[in-house]
């Protein structure tokens, strides 16, 4: 069961992962980049300095840098025992997909990016949500957009990218509740 389930994993990536072309490649190399977003994180961090002040900030500040530093060592963690080589590092699709991405890296499993930006757009959609009720469904999407990245550039499998979207989304609820129990203690 497991054996098929990678299989269909494999094949499933290589379709996503051809349907790329030289166009593109340079958007989503510029999406699957960390700092490409800096200025998404610095707008959020104003609206929430905005709407609770400067010492809530700094209590948000605190949380989510506990809760990014969690999310990237949780994923290190599985990435570590499972020890899934990452698709670019895999001899028999080398022939089969478009790897365009700056490094390969070891393994895949799972999704880092994936983990960590969705962590940020559940933890921050929810944080705002009372001020501003779509932001939440911008966020999720941004951060679809940044996990089906790591497929484009050739880095990831879809479950990496499934796996990471749901250990992030239960992370950025966790974070999100210490947020508001923070908030009711210190502010």
């Amino acid at each position: 069961m497991m054996n098929q389930l990678i299989e269909y994993d494999k094949s499933l990536f290589v379709f996503l992962n051809n349907l790329g072309s030289p166009t593109w490649d340079n958007f989503w190399l510029t999406v699957t980049n960390t700092y490409t977003f800096i200025p998404l994180y610095a707008i959020l961090l104003f609206l929430i300095y905005k709407k609770f002040g400067l010492k809530s900030l700094l209590i948000f500040v605190v949380i989510i840098a506990l809760m990014i530093t969690f999310t990237d060592q949780v994923t290190n963690l599985f990435k570590r025992t499972f020890e899934r080589p990452r698709p670019c590092g895999e001899e028999s699709l080398m022939g089969q997909i478009r790897f365009i991405a700056v490094r390969c890296g070891k393994y895949g499993f799972f999704s880092g990016h994936s983990s960590n930006s969705m962590a940020a757009a559940v933890f921050a959609g929810l944080t705002l949500k009372p001020y501003y009720k779509n932001l939440i469904f911008i966020l999720l999407f941004w951060s679809a957009i940044v996990a089906y990245s790591r497929i484009y550039v050739g880095v990831h499998y879809p479950l990496d990218i499934i796996c990471g979207l749901t250990f992030g989304a239960l992370s950025g609820y966790g974070f999100y509740k210490l947020g508001k129990f923070m908030m009711t203690k210190y502010v």
